[in-house]
C-alpha cells in the first residue's frame, strides 16, 4: 500500500468516526430532547440546525468523505490484496451508501419538507410528530451505524494490510 493512501485512509477512519459521532448525538439524545418540546420548539430548532449545518466543518467532512470513500473502495478492490482489500472496499461502500446515500435520499428530503413548513402551524406539528421524528431518527441511526461500520472495517483493513506487509519482509 502506498504511504499516501495509507495516511489518507487513517484520516478517513478518523473522519468516519467524527461524522458518525455527530449522527450518534442526534440518535442518542438530540432528537429525543427535541421530541419532548411543545412540538413548535423542536421544529424551530431543527429548522435552524438544518440551515446552520451547511456552514461548518461537518459539511466539508461529510461531503468530502463521499469521493474519498469511492476511492478507498476502488483502491481496496483493485490494489490491496487478500481480505484486507475486501474490507477496505466494504468500508468505502458502507459510508457511500449507508451514510451519504441515506442522507441524500431520505434525510435531506425530509429536511427540505420541514424547512418549507410554517413553524407554528398545526400541520407542521403533525408532520413533526407523526412523520419527521420517527422516520428521520430511523434513517439517522442507519447513518450512525454505517459510519461506525465504515470506520471499524477500514481500521481492521489497515491493521491487516500492515501485518501482512510486515510478514512478507
Amino acid at each position: 500500500m502506498s504511504p499516501l493512501v495509507f495516511y489518507l485512509a487513517h484520516f478517513v477512519v478518523l473522519a468516519y468516526a467524527m461524522v458518525g459521532g455527530v449522527f450518534l448525538a442526534f440518535s442518542d439524545f438530540i432528537m429525543r430532547a427535541l421530541s419532548v418540546t411543545s412540538g413548535h420548539g423542536g421544529v424551530e430548532t431543527m429548522q435552524t440546525i438544518n440551515r446552520e449545518v451547511f456552514r461548518w466543518v461537518f459539511m466539508m467532512l461529510f461531503l468530502g468523505l463521499a469521493p474519498a470513500s469511492l476511492l478507498i473502495a476502488a483502491y481496496g478492490a483493485i490494489v490491496v490484496e487478500h481480505g484486507s482489500g475486501l474490507l477496505m472496499m466494504l468500508a468505502g461502500l458502507a459510508y457511500f451508501s449507508g451514510c451519504f446515500g441515506v442522507t441524500v435520499f431520505f434525510n435531506v428530503p425530509m429536511n427540505e419538507t420541514l424547512a418549507e413548513m410554517e413553524t407554528y402551524a398545526d400541520v407542521t406539528r403533525d408532520y413533526w410528530t407523526r412523520t419527521y421524528l420517527p422516520r428521520w431518527s430511523f434513517w439517522n441511526t442507519v447513518r450512525t451505524v454505517a459510519c461506525g461500520l465504515s470506520a471499524a472495517l477500514l481500521l481492521i483493513s489497515l491493521t491487516w494490510a500492515a501485518q501482512s506487509q510486515a510478514q512478507t519482509i
